[in-house]
């Protein structure tokens, strides 16, 4: 039986991570397990707010102080965006459960009013309903050389792919405070996780979810991962009543595919798997060159059972048909460790 005593949870103190931070605490007392006290921590990655990710140590920056509070003892469990760990955890932590997945793909969105019929500032209070269905809509809608926010090496990599004229420019902060720069016309498109959209109750933004044959999304993206100490079996028991198995399944074969490619937050990897006809899992992956010149893609699938090994076979493929070249390529252009 489940403790009834208090758990302290961890997570930053931004829109999105207080949302899921509450979802998980809401879920586990639904399911009878114990009550949580929300911790707020603030990150390197939430004060260094004016510097690119690639520059200042990745998105790990985003999970480290959390982490570091879990060791201590000072709280009982951390609440992330799975995206933003590690491949490998920092010794005696472990991801005990997830939530179940929200759309994983990357979303373009488009100031309030694009494309529409030139509604003003005051008639356009509300998002207008996207015309774009496909890719070639999105090409034709932003021309040859838009303006683009986004900082992920990621998504500049295969987007170049697309639009080879576009400038990319790194823009930091809450959604709202990226959908505002946006409307006022920073520019021409922002590129952001789809699930972070819906969460918030904005997917009437979403102008278009960019399918993983153009753009493979971040691995883990739209999973929120809960992360104990390993020796913590009374959170282990309350997070297991609450964790979603295809998604932890997913996350699985995703994280063992970026360990296999020698890990890293910002890097052009790009990795989705998907449990398909109830025991089956297959996952897709991508590394780009930064400058979008090179792609190297893989596909395979296996069992649920065997997630973990699927990713690391995939991530074994695609090093041998040449990611590691890119990847060592794009660690240099970055000034980060191989």
């Amino acid at each position: 039986m489940v403790s009834a005593q208090e758990l302290r949870l961890g997570t930053r103190g931004s829109q999105l991570a207080l949302w899921q931070a509450n979802t998980v605490a809401a879920r586990m007392a639904a399911a009878g397990g114990p009550v949580c006290r929300i911790v707020v921590i603030k990150t390197d990655g939430d004060r260094l707010q004016e510097r690119p990710l690639s520059e200042i140590g990745g998105k790990r920056l985003f999970v480290k102080e959390i982490e570091d509070a879990l060791l201590r003892g000072d709280i009982d469990l951390a609440v992330h965006s799975s995206k933003d760990m590690s491949a490998v955890l920092p010794d005696g932590l472990t991801i005990a459960g997830v939530l179940p997945r929200e759309n994983p793909l990357d979303a373009v969105v488009l100031p309030i009013g694009a494309g529409g019929s030139g509604l003003g500032a005051e008639e356009a209070l509300s998002p207008q309903p996207s015309a774009l269905t496909s890719i070639e809509d999105l090409v034709a809608a932003l021309g040859t050389s838009p303006s683009i926010g986004t900082g992920s090496v990621r998504r500049i990599a295969q987007l170049t792919r697309l639009f080879p004229g576009a400038r990319f420019a790194g823009i930091r902060g809450n959604l709202d405070t990226r959908l505002r720069k946006l409307d006022e016309g920073a520019h021409d498109a922002v590129v952001v996780a789809a699930a972070g959209l819906n969460r918030l109750g904005l997917g009437a933004r979403i102008s278009l979810s960019i399918p993983a044959a153009a753009c493979v999304p971040a691995p883990g993206q739209g999973i929120v991962a809960i992360e104990i100490r390993r020796d913590d079996g009374r959170v282990q028991d309350a997070v297991a009543r609450i964790s979603d198995a295809a998604a932890m399944d997913a996350l699985a074969a995703e994280r063992a595919l970026v360990e296999t490619l020698g890990g890293g937050c910002q890097t052009p990897v790009g990795a989705l798997a998907s449990v398909v006809d109830g025991d089956r899992i297959e996952i897709v992956a991508a590394v780009v060159a930064l400058d979008g010149s090179r792609l190297v893609r893989g596909h395979a699938g296996a069992p649920r059972r065997d997630a973990a090994a699927l990713g690391a076979r995939v991530g074994a493929q695609l090093l041998a048909d040449g990611a590691g070249d890119i990847l060592a390529e794009a660690r240099r252009t970055q000034g980060t460790p191989s």
